[in-house]
Order: structure tokens, then sequence, then C-alpha cells
């Protein structure tokens, strides 16, 4: 395994990204998160038209800037913008100009390549993390000149991957040493433990922040999630034409038969298109790290929980008892 131990360029409470959730992160979200001590991420299809984007850009950067003038000394998270590369994005260019314009500290790009967003990200800085869900994949983003890898694993929701965490981690760092993010079923801080634990730099949780005070999704959508199980959950194309992570009760509430899904249709990841009439707006994803999820609850409140498991399993690995024979016989 390659590990060159790079530190971050910024300070965080604990190595997490609340995850870019399609129709969930919004502003509040993310500066929530960033005041928490993490990363806070949206991506910039959610903000439509474009103009709307460009609200929410200055509203993150404005609320940091006053966070940090009222507390000098807490610990803020960076803010990421998540941009869709995909050739059916017609709005990607004016996208990358607001990234300029408002110079997110990290870019995370996806269903695409990572090279579109490179020049204009390393012009002010920035870092691009690419969003990957294959060993091939992860290979072209390092080649186009990524600085980091979004390691999407099996138990991801909404768009997933489909391989093990351990088993895509210990892969890409047979030829990578730099930044990875791994996320798919990482639902409490003893998972953020493992994943570090098994080479990981950051940890992708998306799910475990859908039902918190600031996200977007309607509060019947917080509810379902504190609702289900992992059996609740079925994973198909056919709602997006890409794999993805669906909560059954949502999909039965649209009429669609989770046993039964249609094929997959033709993917469009247009962000200049209107959501009006989609029908990927009606349905609700998640992924396996619900487990842990009992309430909704605030930003601030589910990483203090987070610590508080996070710490429980360091402290754990330091007072197993075969390690500590293990040090004695080093």
């Amino acid at each position: 395994m390659t590990l060159a131990n790079r530190p971050l360029p910024f300070v965080l409470r604990l190595p997490v990204v609340a995850a870019p959730m399609f129709l969930i992160s919004g502003p509040e979200l993310v500066l929530a998160a960033c005041k928490a001590g993490i990363i806070g991420a949206f991506p910039t299809p959610n903000a439509r038209p474009v103009s709307v984007l460009a609200d929410w850009m200055h509203q993150i950067t404005e609320g940091l800037a006053q966070a940090r003038d009222a507390q000098p000394a807490a610990t803020l998270g960076p803010w990421c913008a998540n941009l869709v590369t995909h050739s059916s994005n017609t709005r990607l260019a004016e996208d990358l100009a607001l990234v300029a314009r408002f110079k997110p500290p990290v870019v995370v790009t996806a269903l695409g390549s990572p090279k579109p967003a490179i020049e204009v990200v390393h012009a002010y800085g920035g870092l691009v993390i690419a969003d990957v869900i294959s060993v091939g994949l992860a290979k072209k983003a390092v080649a186009a000149g990524a600085d980091g890898l979004a390691c999407v694993c099996a138990g991801a929701g909404g768009h997933t991957g489909f391989l093990s965490p351990f088993a895509f981690v210990s892969a890409v760092r047979e030829f990578f040493d730099g930044y990875v993010i791994t996320g798919g079923g990482i639902g409490d801080g003893w998972g953020v433990a493992g994943a570090v634990a098994s080479g990981a730099d950051l940890v992708y949780m998306g799910t475990r922040f859908i039902p918190t005070a600031e996200s977007l999704a309607p509060p019947e959508y917080k509810q379902m999630v504190v609702d289900s199980s992992i059996d609740d959950l079925v994973v198909s194309a056919g709602v997006t034409g890409t794999a993805a992570s669906w909560l059954k009760p949502s999909l039965r509430a649209q009429g669609l038969d989770p046993d039964n899904m249609p094929d997959a249709p033709g993917r469009q990841y247009d962000s200049n298109q209107s959501f009006a009439g989609k029908k990927w707006t009606e349905v609700w994803a998640a992924g396996q790290g619900l487990g842990p999820i009992k309430a909704v609850a605030s930003v601030a409140t589910v990483v203090d929980e987070l610590a508080r498991d996070y710490q429980q399993a360091m402290n754990r690995f330091k007072q197993l008892p075969w390690l500590a024979a293990g040090d004695q016989h080093a």
C-alpha cells in the first residue's frame, strides 16, 4: 500500500465530508457542516437556474466570513462545490465561471472526467477531487491530474458504487498517494475510524445528514430515513439511468415496484433543465448508513455524536490487548 500521509491543507474537527446530495444539500447544510468543523458540500445542479447558484455561493462565502469574524479561534471546515462534468451538462462552463469567482477550497467532479475543472481550480489554489466508482476510473482521474479521489463504494446512497470500501481503498493506494475520500454505508464515528484506519484521508457521509434540520429534504423524507432500515433499500438504474440506492417506500408512493423496476432511461444531467416534471424529484434516495439514525437533529448535534463515537473507536484501538502485546514485543 502506498501511503504518503500528506497532511490536509485545512484543519478539521473530524475527517468527514457532509457529502453533496442531489436535492438535499443547500447553503444552510453546507454552512452548518463547516461551522461544526467538517467539510460541507453541495452539488451545483441543486441550484437552478444558474443565478441561484451565484446566490448560494455568495451566501456560503459571506456566512463563513462572518463566522470567522465572530469566532476567530473556531475550527471552520472548508466548503466544497460538486460539479457534474458529464457531456450532457450544458451549464458546466457557467458553473466553472462561478467557481473561479467564489473559489471553493475543494471541488468534487462527478459523472465525468475531472479535467474540465482542473485548470480553473488550480489557478486559485483549490483541490480537485474526482468522484469514482472503479479502479479504472480512478486511474483515469489520476492521469488527468486530480488531487484526490472520492471512492464511492457499495452501500452509498444516491448514485452508488459496487466495490467494498476496504478493497477499493487498498487497490487505489497501490498507485496513488494523494487524498482519498471513501464513502458507502458509513453512518457513525466508528465507521469513520475504520475507514481512516484502512487508508482513507476523509469519509463521505451523506445519508446521516438527510434528516437534519438544515437539509433541503421534505419532512416526510427525513422521517422515512429515520423509520427505515437497510432492508428498505433497493439499487436500480431505472430512475436516472445510473445505478442508485432508493428507499422502497418512496418508489411505491410514486407507483413504482421496487421488485420490478423499469429499464434504465438515457442519462441526462443538464443543469440548465428545470426540475419540473422530473420523476427523480419525487423519489428519495438513501444509503446503508441509515441504521444509526434515530431522530431528526441539527447538523451540530450529529457531528457531536460522530465525534464521540470516533473518539471511542480510537480509544478502543489503543486498549486492544493484542495490540498492546504486540507493542511490548516490538
